[in-house]
């Protein structure tokens, strides 16, 4: 972006000058990407997001999957009633601690990795990024997601 566009932009109340709306297009424009692909394994974006959590870590907590998806436990907990009742997941007191919930893939839910391996290249395919383009991105957002966190509480 050039210092005049940098300029243009900078207090804008334009609609397409938001960064907010930006996201949110680009958003809306992955998820309706992604939909066809999830539905042929009768998975919702988020509960693709749960299997690929559950899919790189293994057994976890609820409390650990909550935070690797940047989740409230009251929004990951219906998330893994549907899982469970699709017979994807298995949801169990840990025996060294009752108050802990650990999640792991049933079989059934390993197996559906195999039929989810071709998601990514799919996505790439319909986006026309090259792989090294969503890379930039990636790290771009998580360096916005980064910097928007609130800075944590300091003594005064």
């Amino acid at each position: 972006m050039t210092d005049e566009e940098t300029e243009a932009t900078e207090g804008s109340l334009l609609l397409d000058d938001q960064l907010c709306f930006a996201l949110y297009a680009a958003q809306r424009a992955v998820t309706s990407v992604y939909r066809p692909l999830l539905d042929e394994l009768g998975l919702t974006y988020p509960q693709y997001l749960v299997l690929l959590v559950l899919w790189e870590r293994g057994e976890t907590t609820v409390k650990e999957l909550a935070a690797a998806l940047r989740l409230d436990y009251g929004t990951v907990s219906p998330l893994l009633k549907r899982l469970e009742s699709a017979g994807l997941v298995r949801r169990e007191r840990a025996a060294h601690d009752e108050r802990s919930v650990l999640v792991a893939c049933t079989e059934p839910g390993e197996k559906l990795r195999e039929r989810a391996a071709g998601v990514p290249d799919a996505l790439l395919a319909a986006t026309g990024l090259a792989a090294t383009e969503v890379a930039r991105l990636r790290e771009e957002l998580w360096r916005l997601a980064e910097k928007s966190q609130p800075a944590p509480n300091r003594p005064h």
